[in-house]
């Protein structure tokens, strides 16, 4: 599957192209850095990173002369990072790469244009979203809290989002139908996890694929999310993701795509390796 999230880049004073005060969260605060919008792909074989773009902000794209400092292409406009990841998702499908399902986290199931992107090219998707992202139930628009709310108590499945740092990660899981008009064949729900320690804690998914998807799969897809997560600790302490100097354009894309590159040949090297073993092992036998 294909997972899109971002990362930030700690940087000192205002030349770096992008820099700028705000939220990282890799320092999990505001902080002056730039951001960096990411594309993997997860399968149970690894998982690397197809994808990559620069988070330009608002004010960068419009001072012509930081952009020319930068070396900013003129072509080079403002997008916001779900734009970002949909021009990413698109190279991906008109490439044919093969992949099942899109997630990813709030910034991106909050973003309603690349919700119904995704349904109009049919790519099953289980994104998150906020609390208060108001969902279409019948004739009129329920929040999607309120909407869990609702629900009978008996819909809640105890399942694993899959394995962790300290074995299965369990929680209570549940999903409700949404929207009357539906495609035939699709399915649309809002997929719900609450912790089992902390009842009061509940994240929320929106869902779209098709109507036999069980709720295994959409457990299974939201789980996986983390992958991404992992491969940015593995190309930051394995490849130098985060270890550059440059301050313009055409350096940081040189860096990131070669790191990302690095981390790809490992990914890669370590499923040989292992399927040798595997069948090394299978040949002794």
């Amino acid at each position: 599957m294909l997972v899109v999230d971002e990362t930030g880049f700690l940087k000192k004073g205002a030349k770096s192209v992008g820099v700028k005060r705000q939220y990282s969260g890799t320092a999990g605060r505001i902080e002056n850095c730039q951001i960096g919008v990411f594309l993997a792909y997860a399968s149970p074989k690894g998982r690397a990173f197809l994808d990559r773009e620069l988070y330009l902000p608002e004010e960068w794209a419009e001072d012509r002369g930081r952009r020319q400092e930068a070396g900013v292409p003129d072509a080079v406009s403002f997008h916001t990072k779900p734009r970002l990841a949909q021009g990413m998702l698109e190279r991906v499908l008109e490439r044919g790469i093969p992949f099942a399902w899109v997630t990813g986290d709030e910034v991106y199931g909050s973003d309603r244009r690349l919700r119904v992107w995704l349904e109009q090219r049919e790519v099953a998707h289980v994104l998150a979203i906020k609390s208060n992202e108001p969902l279409w139930v019948g004739l009129r628009q329920v929040r999607a809290a309120r909407l869990a709310a609702q629900a009978p108590l008996e819909e809640w499945v105890c399942l694993s989002a899959g394995e962790g740092a300290k074995g299965p990660r369990f929680y209570d899981w549940m999903r409700v139908p949404i929207r009357p008009l539906k495609a035939p064949g699709k399915g649309y729900w809002l997929l719900v996890r609450r912790s089992i320690a902390k009842p009061d804690e509940l994240a929320y998914y929106v869902c779209f694929g098709s109507a036999e998807t069980t709720l295994e799969e959409l457990v299974r897809v939201a789980g996986s999310r983390w992958a991404i997560e992992e491969s940015f600790e593995a190309a930051k302490g394995q490849v130098g993701l985060d270890q550059y100097e440059v301050r313009r354009w055409v350096g940081w894309y040189r860096h990131i795509t070669l790191a990302l590159l690095a981390h790809a040949f490992l990914a890669v090297t370590q499923y040989q390796a292992a399927a040798a073993d595997l069948g090394a092992q299978k040949g002794e036998g």
